[in-house]
């Protein structure tokens, strides 16, 4: 019976694996864009140029100096050492394909691969033959690749802008499709993307994959903290919000909102202190202002040394001084949580007395 028992769970050992793979791939947890390379059947390599014989737009920096246009020399990929190619094809074969076919029919494009005229699926693939490391090898797994969005649909190989070829600069680049993050960008709170101080690009790895498209290895409070140390901590009394996740209480792309925040003050705090004393709570006497300061001064803030709380027989009158009577604590909910707890990203001061009869944090 035991060595049956063995038997299975050696079986059940060997098999996890595979169900953990199954499992993932069942619930979207490992997704990858499956990138078809073109070829150009029989064709050979030839050279660049025979290329620049017919496209003398791209034959370089001479062209570029008769016209006052960017010839490929110029670019980034024009620029690129025979060692740093590591066996790969230089200049226009590397992407198009083996011209041969194409110069003996006579320059007829369909013996050479159009970029341009493929799906996004092709186009990128030519690109991943290179461009494999850093942060650009899990551009098979990003949300942009499994959103049918290409390299060629951001990247201008022959005449992009800057160092990365891009088709417009960064945000204005990415601002063609998030259109909500560009409406966001002008509203009353915002990072300084228009002061030109940050772009997308700052926080965002637009190759990365699925749920690790931040400038981060770890948390996204990290790269918040890239920024704002002084909320780093640790404190003593921490506020749960803050050391989970920035954006439980900010909105990094824009908000209506002072300090991007997602809500107005107080509501934003009663979200999670529904129940906090100061709110609904009416008091049911009030009590002398300078019996208040006496008793604060002697006992602490919630001691009682003249009985002020309870009645003749003891029984208690309210839960919580009110020195402003009845409606006192019904105001503050005009009034904001920061004026009186100012750190709200952590202390080394407790938010309430400790000896407030429970009324702690």
């Amino acid at each position: 019976m035991r060595r049956k028992f063995n038997t299975k769970a050696s079986w059940l050992v060997k098999a996890l694996p595979l169900l953990l793979v199954l499992g993932a791939c069942a619930t979207g947890t490992i997704r990858e864009k499956v990138l078809t390379l073109p070829v150009i059947e029989g064709a050979t390599y030839v050279g660049a140029d025979s290329c620049y014989g017919c496209h003398d737009g791209m034959a370089g920096e001479m062209f570029a100096a008769s016209t006052g246009e960017e010839g490929f020399a110029r670019t980034i990929h024009g620029r690129l050492a025979d060692w740093e190619l590591m066996g790969a094809e230089q200049g226009c074969e590397a992407c198009h394909g083996p011209g041969s076919q194409h110069v003996e029919n006579y320059g007829d494009s369909d013996y050479i691969i159009r970029p341009a005229k493929l799906t996004s699926d092709q186009a990128s693939a030519i690109c991943v033959k290179c461009h494999t490391d850093g942060k650009l090898m899990d551009y098979v797994h990003s949300e942009h690749a499994l959103g049918d969005v290409g390299c060629a649909d951001c990247h201008d190989i022959h005449a992009g802008v800057g160092k990365f070829s891009l088709k417009a600069k960064d945000p204005e680049l990415c601002y063609s499709c998030h259109q909500e993050e560009h409406a966001k960008s002008h509203f009353p709170s915002t990072h300084p993307i228009k002061e030109g101080k940050m772009n997308c690009s700052s926080c965002h790895n637009v190759h990365g994959a699925v749920g690790e498209s931040l400038n981060t290895n770890e948390r996204l409070n990290d790269l918040c903290l890239n920024c704002h140390t002084r909320y780093q901590g640790p404190f003593v009394f921490g506020h749960a919000p803050v050391e989970d996740d920035c954006t439980i209480c900010h909105d990094p792309h824009g908000s209506v909102v002072n300090n991007l925040l997602v809500q107005n003050e107080p509501f934003l705090c009663l979200q999670c202190h529904e129940g906090h004393f100061h709110i609904l709570r009416a008091s049911n006497h009030a009590v002398d202002p300078a019996d208040f300061a006496t008793h604060n001064g002697t006992g602490g803030l919630y001691s009682d040394p003249k009985n002020v709380l309870t009645n003749a027989a003891g029984q208690a009158k309210s839960d919580l001084v009110n020195v402003h009577g009845s409606e006192g604590f019904q105001t503050s909910f005009g009034t904001k949580c920061t004026t009186c707890h100012k750190v709200v990203h952590g202390s080394d001061y407790p938010s309430q007395p400790l000896t407030g009869g429970g009324l702690t944090r």
